[in-house]
């Protein structure tokens, strides 16, 4: 779990971009055991909400750094019959777990990134929880443009003023979840817009407040997280944190 954001992502991975080999020589699966699917209903309909506020019924997905496969088989799931979806994953600890979830037109695939389609690109790309682990985050997005008309990233917002004051939460989410890149909204706004993505939507997710706390300093945080959250997102997200950011975006 990530402290900052509230909840870790899927623990991904890309062979030769990662700061070491946690993911893939399995010390990343005995640290967290199950590849944190616990999150992975909240998740998903994290994902569904913004499409459906977008009026977009994606029948070809590809998600890049599926981890476990939960969040790719619950969108597949929700979306009904006839959707094509291809979950593409290299470290071999979640690639296994992820098999167990392929079903008819659901595929899962041990490989960092797709291939580049040679026909028309897929509706919709998932990179949830990926760019922060990615040492070369920039190169890692613009690689993803020919792959999909649409893209929902989900990008925790570790730094805040609390973390930045306290230090330690940023230690932990590098030592412990492999956290490379620390983001404000503004950064990973302008990080997508630097790799050619065109935003169409954002929205805050708030795993500290919608999951369960984790310790007991997510108990004490959580009812000023909330009360601030209410008054104001923006001064809740900047001076708090607990939140990601959800983005739809198309290529440039």
């Amino acid at each position: 779990m990530n402290e900052p954001d509230g909840r870790h992502s899927d623990g991904k991975s890309s062979e030769g971009r990662y700061s070491d080999g946690r993911y893939s020589d399995g010390r990343y699966l005995e640290a967290n055991p199950g590849w944190h699917l616990e999150d992975a209903p909240w998740k998903a309909e994290q994902a569904l909400a913004l499409l459906r506020t977008h009026g977009l019924q994606p029948r070809r997905i590809v998600e890049v750094g599926c981890g476990a496969g939960e969040v790719l088989r619950r969108v597949h799931a929700a979306l009904g019959p006839g959707t094509e979806a291809d979950g593409w994953e290299p470290s071999p600890q979640a690639a296994a777990l992820a098999q167990s979830r392929a079903a008819p037109g659901l595929r899962f695939h041990a490989a960092p990134l797709p291939p580049v389609p040679s026909g028309p690109p897929a509706d919709l790309l998932l990179a949830l929880d990926v760019a922060e682990h990615v040492e070369d985050c920039i190169g890692f997005l613009r690689s993803l443009r020919p792959h999909a008309r649409h893209a929902l990233f989900h990008v925790p917002l570790d730094l805040s003023v609390q973390t930045v004051v306290r230090a330690t939460p940023l230690q932990v989410a590098r030592a412990q979840v492999g956290h490379l890149h620390f983001f404000t909204r503004e950064t990973a706004l302008a990080t997508l817009a630097h790799a050619g993505w065109q935003v169409q939507a954002e929205r805050y997710t708030a795993g500290s407040l919608d999951l369960p706390p984790r310790g007991w300093r997510g108990r004490v945080a959580r009812w000023p997280r909330r009360l601030a959250f209410a008054l104001s997102p923006h001064a809740a997200v900047r001076w708090l944190g607990g939140f990601s950011l959800l983005v739809l975006a198309q290529p440039d």
